[in-house]
Order: C-alpha cells, then sequence, then structure tokens
C-alpha cells in the first residue's frame, strides 16, 4: 500500500481528489487543510503527499523545514500553465511530481505511483510553462514594491517600510511596470498575480 495525504484549502475538492485517489485499491489516502491545528504527533505517516499549488503560498514557504517534516519529501502538486509562478514554487519545493489540474483522472494516480517509487513525473502540458517560469521577471526588490502595492499600501508606507526613498519607490514601480509589458500600475499587478508570482 501506498500511503497519500491530500492537501487542499477548500473541502468539496479535497474530498473530490480522496475519493478519485481511493478508486485505486493500492492507495490509502488520507487528507488535511494546509491551515489544519494538528500537533505533528497526530499526523499519520504518508509515503506521497499530493498538494494543490495554490497551498504553496510565499516564496520559499515549501522550503521551511515545518511544511516538508509534516508531509515529506515526496511531493506531488497540482497547477495549471497558466500559473508559472506557481509552477515554479512547486518546483524549488522540490516536488516530484507536477500535475495539470485539466489532465485526465488517471493522470494524477500515475503520478502518484511514480514519484512512490521516488522517480519525477511532469505533466507534458506544464513543461513549456515550467521554462517559462524559470525566471521571475522582476528583481526581489521591484517585487516587494508591487506586492505591497497590491495590498493598497500607500506609496509613502511601501516608502517606509521597505526603508527607501519615494523616488526610488517610484522608479522600482516603473521599472516593474515596463518589464512586465503593463499599461499602467493596475495592470502590473493584474500580471503579476495571474502568473502566481505573488
Amino acid at each position: 500500500m501506498v500511503r497519500i495525504r491530500v492537501v487542499h484549502d477548500e473541502e468539496l475538492l479535497r474530498s473530490a481528489l480522496v475519493e478519485l485517489l481511493r478508486s485505486d485499491d493500492t492507495l490509502e489516502v488520507s487528507a488535511m487543510s494546509p491551515r489544519a491545528d494538528v500537533r505533528d504527533d497526530e499526523v499519520l505517516p504518508t509515503d506521497v503527499c499530493v498538494v494543490d499549488g495554490e497551498c504553496l503560498q510565499g516564496p520559499g514557504e515549501a522550503h521551511d523545514a515545518p511544511f516538508r517534516a509534516r508531509h515529506g519529501d515526496l511531493l506531488v502538486v497540482l497547477t495549471t500553465p497558466r500559473r508559472p509562478g506557481v509552477l515554479r514554487r512547486a518546483f524549488d519545493a522540490g516536488a516530484l511530481g507536477l500535475v495539470d489540474k485539466n489532465a485526465p483522472a488517471q493522470r494524477l494516480i500515475t503520478a502518484v505511483h511514480t514519484v512512490a517509487k521516488g522517480e519525477r513525473f511532469l505533466d507534458a502540458a506544464l513543461t513549456v510553462a515550467l521554462l517559462e517560469g524559470a525566471v521571475m521577471p522582476l528583481t526581489a526588490r521591484e517585487l516587494s514594491v508591487l506586492s505591497l502595492a497590491a495590498e493598497g499600501t500607500p506609496m509613502a508606507d511601501i516608502a517606509a517600510r521597505l526603508h527607501l526613498s519615494r523616488g526610488t519607490v517610484r522608479n522600482y514601480m516603473a521599472t516593474a511596470i515596463r518589464k512586465l509589458g503593463a499599461r499602467n500600475r493596475v495592470d502590473a499587478i493584474r500580471i503579476l498575480q495571474d502568473a502566481g508570482w505573488t
């Protein structure tokens, strides 16, 4: 038996994934919310973790020891080619399996068995998107400025929080808008969020 844990923040989709995986008699499936307040000694051991890519929230979060300690090292991440930032985070988190959310159901089961053997599974539909997401178009500082702007933070507060002058913040904003090919700040924020970089 291969022990699987499904991690998804939406109950209905989490339940559907559990039922799909239980259709394979060789899989023992459990589930939890990524925000579940569960002690480590209450978490059952697992061989493979199937996680929604949107649950890997911040850059580097999946590298944290608590995430890997709780969910294991063998990750199968569900994502979409339209979100190269999320795909990149999953790859950087050490996911061995990357499955397109629009793939046939059997592909997820195949990915789980492949990853359980310690082998990599990359859905063909995600290959080009992974290459596109290989390089973040913005510097860390440009991303910080745009992320704070996306939260509605005024320019003066962005400058204060990042210990920059207002002029420098405006320059970072203008550069980010240009690099993303956006029309304005709002368009740049939309492009960044659609790609999954924030």
